[in-house]
């Protein structure tokens, strides 16, 4: 079974806006745009949406444009479960120290994946359920 869903970070939408009205002001008053705000732009960009996709053997992974990405062999991973997250692990890229890495930009929702080496990964979703019977019809895996 082949899935993919990409889903839009708004608050992170928002926030490029923001800073995207701050450059064309700082342009119109003539003024040199500062190196810091270029870097935090093109991180917006970066991370404006999620996409999940699982074609073939592989679970793909990917921000944005596809800049920042991961993939996961299928017969790697032991268990999926839907799982929510902490408000404080907030939106991103976050490794939460001994637990796992969550990739996520809008709400709580996720799917936390078990893999073979004892590594937890999370991936936030707005269709946890469709995610976790995707993983399971492509890997006879054990979810919980």
């Amino acid at each position: 079974m082949d899935y993919r869903h990409t889903q839009i970070g708004i608050v992170i939408i928002v926030a490029q806006a923001f800073v995207l009205l701050h450059l064309a002001y700082t342009v119109m008053r003539g003024k040199a745009i500062p190196v810091v705000v270029w870097i935090v732009s093109l991180i917006l960009v970066s991370f404006f949406s999620l996409t999940v996709e699982i074609k073939d053997d592989l679970l793909r992974v990917w921000f944005g444009p596809g800049f920042i990405r991961r993939q996961i062999l299928l017969k790697e991973i032991v268990a999926a479960r839907i799982v929510r997250n902490p408000w404080y692990s907030g939106w991103g890229i976050r490794w939460m120290p001994t637990k796992y890495w969550l990739w996520n930009v809008s709400g709580f929702d996720a799917v936390e994946l078990e893999l073979k080496n004892g590594k937890r990964f999370r991936i936030g979703t707005d269709e946890p359920d469709l995610l976790v019977q995707a993983i399971q019809n492509t890997n006879a895996i054990q979810v919980s």
